[in-house]
């Protein structure tokens, strides 16, 4: 594991997802809605599998990274890049905030805080599927991304960009 000191976000703290998350995760998936659910696995899962749980705590820290923002020790939001195996250089990144902390802009401060750790570990490029639909995470996507990394196919956008160094310059967890 790597020694990433917390991000104090006011009563949010963000830092690398632990192996002892697993409870927590399954928490938080209680207290998420189908719709939250099905716009971050693009599937209506209904239960969090004990190996999807596994999954998605269990992290080299290196080509699969994973941070989570806590709050009174519940897991309320995650953020994580795995490194594409075809591009050393290119990363599938995905972002889920519970309900409740949805449009308080903690989405958008752990993809940057993401962006940059995969910035440090060789990734320049981050990619992911968003639904379109997902009028928030679209335009999200733009704001960091720019326009020209957003492209429409029909109901899924493909997204494909860099973050810009001056978003970089913001983040705050060494790696």
């Amino acid at each position: 594991m790597n020694s990433a000191k917390p991000v104090e976000l006011g009563t949010v703290v963000m830092r690398p997802v632990r192996a002892d998350d697993i409870a927590a995760f399954e928490r938080l998936w209680g207290r998420l809605s189908q719709e939250t659910i099905y716009r971050r696995f693009h599937s209506p899962l209904r239960c969090l599998s004990l190996k999807l749980r596994r999954y998605l705590v269990e992290v080299d820290h290196g080509d699969r990274e994973a941070l989570v923002a806590v709050v009174g020790g519940e897991v309320i939001a995650v953020a994580r890049y795995d490194r594409s195996a075809d591009d050393s250089g290119a990363a599938e990144v995905a972002v889920l905030v519970e309900d409740a902390w949805q449009g308080r802009g903690i989405g958008v401060r752990m993809l940057r805080e993401i962006g940059g750790l995969a910035g440090r570990r060789g990734i320049h490029v981050l990619t992911g599927d968003v639904q379109a639909e997902n009028r928030q995470m679209v335009h999200i996507a733009r704001s960091l991304l720019g326009p020209e990394a957003v492209r429409s196919c029909g109901p899924v956008v493909e997204v494909r960009g860099r973050l810009p160094i001056e978003q970089l310059a913001t983040v705050l967890i060494a790696s």
